[in-house]
């Protein structure tokens, strides 16, 4: 997937996005058998909402007006966050891990569960703010242009 052009990448947001929804649309099912329930809807909705987040971030790329370096980095950003976040949360919710989510009942658990969780919830905020600013950048120097 190197070297994709903005509509390439467009298209694999948009794929990328419906799989995401999908994934979050099937562990709904699963809710209830969770070791943390709260967590498992959690997921349930990370993956519904990271999903239709990359729809939408896909029908719009191609509006986006920076270098190609910078398309390509928010590009894999965006991909890294949403799917960290989505399995980030489901391991949580299968686990019951995830004292950094304490709003979603998770507890202290296995400590390389928890140091996983964690360094996925880091790193993929820390990515998914810096692939916000790159599109948030990119759009307003389309808007200029027209």
């Amino acid at each position: 997937m190197q070297n994709l052009s903005q509509e390439k990448q467009a298209k694999w947001l948009m794929c990328l996005g419906l799989i995401l929804f999908m994934l979050g649309l099937f562990i709904g099912l699963f809710i209830p058998i969770f070791k943390n329930t709260r967590m498992g809807l959690s997921a349930h909705l990370e993956g519904t909402l990271n999903g239709i987040f990359m729809l939408i971030l896909g029908v719009i790329w191609n509006k986006l007006s920076l270098i190609n370096r910078l398309i390509k980095l928010a590009f894999y950003l965006v991909i890294y966050s949403s799917f960290a976040n989505f399995f980030a949360v489901t391991i949580g919710a299968i686990t019951g891990a995830g004292r950094m989510m304490p709003i979603a009942g998770g507890k202290d658990a296995n400590n390389i569960v928890e140091w996983f969780i964690n360094f996925l919830l880091i790193s993929l905020s820390i990515s998914l703010i810096c692939a916000c600013s790159i599109i948030l950048i990119g759009l307003l120097k389309y808007l200029k242009k027209i």
